[in-house]
């Protein structure tokens, strides 16, 4: 039972290492990126171009661009395209931890099947040899207590690396919807620009810059 759980271990590990690189905070919900569409808005620079940029440069960029490219309806149909990309990017965002958490289950029960084996095969010996020498059975009582110790060390860490990933994923959807929600307001005039000083402050010049350069590395 030790292969399959030394397998669950390493994609466990693997798991994590990837999820931890690719939910950051600066890559899924970047700064000032909301600042960046209002100033595009704002002084009429908003075109199918830099929507286009938009959309891939981030898991939040592409919530803003999905509810700018309806940006002639009213409120209610961008929220709807807003709600209906963000679904799809909440997916994304929780790839692969459906299969942590079926590892952080799974190990201790393996480990609990090598349990059983392992006493299975003690017993066995004593049936065939007695009871008179100890070296016979330690072999099976020795795997019964590694492979539970092995599931549940392989476990407990994934079950919290599930959770906490599981909660980053929450906050960060939660992040993404407060940003789309003041995007959309400000533009159809639900709340002054002047009440998000963030966006005011943004500066002004260099704006589109940062977001292309990313783009353009992301393709080549």
């Amino acid at each position: 039972m030790m292969a399959p759980i030394i397998a669950c271990s390493v994609v466990a590990l693997a798991i994590v290492a990837e999820r931890l690189w690719t939910l950051q905070t600066r890559r899924v919900t970047p700064p000032n990126l909301v600042a960046q569409v209002w100033q595009w808005f704002k002084h009429g620079h908003l075109d199918a171009k830099r929507i286009q940029t938009l959309k891939h440069h981030s898991p939040l960029g592409r919530i803003l661009a999905a509810g700018l490219m309806q940006l002639r309806h009213d409120r209610q149909v961008m929220k709807e395209s807003i709600e209906d990309v963000g679904r799809h990017v909440v997916h994304e965002l929780e790839r692969y931890l459906n299969t942590l958490g079926t590892i952080a289950t799974v190990s201790p029960l393996l480990g609990l099947l090598g349990t059983v084996t392992g006493m299975i095969r003690a017993f066995s010996a004593i049936s065939e040899h007695g009871v008179s020498d100890p070296g016979v059975v330690s072999g099976g009582i020795a795997e019964a207590l590694i492979t539970t110790a092995a599931g549940l060390i392989v476990a407990i860490p994934a079950l919290m690396a599930y959770r906490y990933l599981r909660g980053r994923v929450d906050a960060l959807v939660v992040t993404m919807e407060q940003e789309a929600l003041k995007l959309v307001e400000v533009i159809h005039g639900d709340r002054k620009g002047a009440d998000l000083n963030y966006l005011e402050k943004a500066p002004r010049s260099g704006v589109v810059q940062p977001i292309v350069e990313v783009v353009d590395r992301s393709r080549h």
